[in-house]
């Protein structure tokens, strides 16, 4: 398996994202257009980003200074621990008041109060797991 968030990583969590009528499809409905970086806490950037446009990842890879819709960060043992069990919406809330993963851009409360984004943002992390 490549390295978490590494280019190659990347382009391999595009493909299952844009495989995945629950993410891609859901996000489509709603003309999600966004560009999300994923990293490590304490980083200086995200290592990692796609850009998704009406519901579909476009572009995926390194980092390379996109300017984020979404900047989401943790620590590599959470990482690891969220791809291999997944993480629910209690489990999500825990994560978010307990400082294990930081929304450096983007707002989290907006996010998790419409069900129509906080879903898919669930089931992205089941993807994730697949990669």
């Amino acid at each position: 398996m490549a390295d978490l968030f590494s280019d190659e990583w990347m382009k391999s969590f595009m493909d299952a994202w844009n495989n995945e009528p629950a993410l891609s499809g859901a996000l489509a409905k709603i003309d999600f257009n966004s560009v999300i970086g994923y990293g490590f806490q304490g980083d200086a950037g995200p290592t990692g980003v796609i850009t998704v446009e009406n519901g579909v990842v476009t572009a995926a890879g390194a980092y390379n200074g996109e300017t984020l819709s979404w900047d989401i960060r943790a620590k590599p043992a959470s990482w690891e621990k969220w791809l291999n069990k997944g993480i629910g919406m209690a489990g999500l809330g825990m994560a978010y008041t307990t400082g294990k993963m930081k929304f450096v851009v983007g707002d989290y409360l907006a996010m998790v109060k419409d069900p129509r984004m906080a879903g898919p943002f669930i089931k992205s992390f089941g993807v994730m797991g697949t990669v």
